[in-house]
């Protein structure tokens, strides 16, 4: 049953209080720790298919390495394995949590070196294990800072730390991004050949993790974690005990089956879109280029701006309202794209459009996180509990977002966001009725739901 709800309210604090809140150091942590996650992302897509190109590598090959990513997909699976298994030497140092950082992060750096280091040409199928080897690492290191994130900061931080978060792992995936690739054709105007280039950028990437590495040294260990005493006994049986009991933990909670309903349809409006936006931007007259513009040029920026406002929403309101407000604002602001379809041709207009939805989604996708954090934390599965609702939250984009192009097809382009907004029903229902047992009040209170 719920947990009664405490007569002292929260006081909510002031829009100045939220937004300093990214100046604390557990904060400002967290934001190098998101730098450190989102270097590895475009290490082994986007720069590695750019590096296979340069080298005149066969679009088939190229096209097969894409495989390498679904270490990012099927990381909940061993995600037990980090709340189950101790690091030796490191875990006596530095905590159960920050010895996983540092271990993963080191493996990390030997995968991108390990990769950057092969031969496209003569061993290729070595690129593809190398790539491999960096997307387990950096799926590793992405569910252990979740788990640090989730234990280290109480609930009240959680979004500005997703907020910090995100925009930091935006930085970093345009340093191994579009950073690396320049700095291969300045290397290359220095008289290097390809063939040298790219060993050397893929080793300043795999240096660039020291940022995260020392966060995590600096960091300090979750309270929760702090006196933990090691656990004995056979290891397989431990990891099938943690794996078991952070599924029947959640499962006992109350109202667990419509709380993990509610995390499937919450984004699913904003999944929905999203899913035909190119291609409705494009089927109104717009050239890729022209949307690519907009999209890494205002539309990161309002990413990122709407990242930080979310994180000051999620502060300075109760959980429950600013959940709602972010599920108004995500589903709302999809009208902006019927409202473009009525538009001239317009950079102008087009800009609005983008600036408006990105900016709305982000605030809706950081309130969100931060509800999901709030779940989890048990600090003997948040790692599991935070991989498997993360992966039931992305179901909208991966399994309901499939049919939309047919939806739209069915509908016309109007009717079609139309009907993505009215998804968003379902979910504010649901939000209600949580909030009425009381569920968002017990998660604030610092109680399992």
């Amino acid at each position: 049953m719920s947990v009664p709800i405490d007569s002292e309210p929260r006081r909510s604090p002031s829009y100045l209080e939220a937004f300093t809140v990214y100046l604390r150091p557990s904060v400002l942590v967290i934001m190098l720790l998101g730098f450190s996650s989102g270097l590895p992302l475009a290490l082994s897509g986007e720069t590695l298919r750019v590096w296979m190109s340069d080298r005149g590598v066969d679009l088939g090959t190229i096209g097969l390495l894409s495989l390498a990513g679904l270490p990012y997909t099927l990381k909940f699976i061993w995600a037990p394995v980090v709340d189950a298994w101790r690091v030796p030497y490191l875990q006596e140092r530095f905590g159960r949590r920050r010895a996983w950082l540092i271990a993963s992060q080191i493996v990390l750096m030997a995968a991108i070196v390990f990769l950057g280091t092969r031969d496209p040409i003569d061993a290729p199928w070595m690129i593809g294990l190398g790539a491999l080897f960096v997307a387990i690492a950096s799926a590793t290191q992405d569910i252990v800072v979740d788990a640090y994130r989730v234990q280290a900061l109480p609930t009240d931080e959680q979004a500005a730390g997703m907020a910090g978060y995100v925009a930091a792992y935006r930085i970093g995936m345009l340093a191994s991004g579009a950073g690396v690739i320049g700095f291969t054709a300045w290397l290359e105007t220095q008289g290097l050949s390809k063939a040298a280039v790219w060993p050397i950028a893929y080793a300043a990437a795999a240096a660039m993790v020291i940022v995260g590495l020392v966060a995590s040294v600096l960091a300090k260990e979750p309270k929760s974690d702090l006196g933990e005493k090691p656990v004995e006994g056979n290891r397989l049986a431990r990891l099938y005990d943690t794996a078991r009991g952070a599924f029947s933990s959640f499962l006992m909670r109350d109202a667990a089956v419509a709380i993990l309903l509610f995390v499937v349809l919450y984004k699913l409006c904003d999944a929905l879109a999203g899913a035909m936006t190119a291609p409705y931007v494009l089927s109104l007259g717009y050239t890729k280029a022209q949307y690519a513009a907009i999209v890494k040029g205002v539309g990161l920026a309002a990413l990122l701006v709407g990242g930080f406002a979310g994180g000051a929403v999620a502060r300075a309101m109760p959980l429950a309202t600013a959940l709602l407000v972010g599920a108004i604002l995500q589903s709302v602001s999809i009208l902006a794209f019927v409202w473009l379809g009525w538009q001239e041709l317009s950079m102008t207009a087009l800009t609005v459009a983008i600036t408006i939805e990105n900016f709305a989604t982000a605030i809706g996708t950081v309130i969100f996180v931060a509800y999901l954090s709030a779940l989890c934390r048990d600090p003997l599965h948040t790692a599991t509990q935070y991989a498997l609702l993360t992966a039931l939250a992305s179901t909208g984009r991966t399994f309901f977002a499939s049919g939309t192009g047919y939806a739209a097809a069915w509908l016309g382009w109007p009717l079609f966001f139309v009907g993505t907004v009215i998804t968003a029903i379902p979910a504010v229902v649901l939000l209600l009725w949580l909030q009425g047992r009381g569920h968002f009040r017990s998660l604030e209170n610092g109680r399992g739901g």
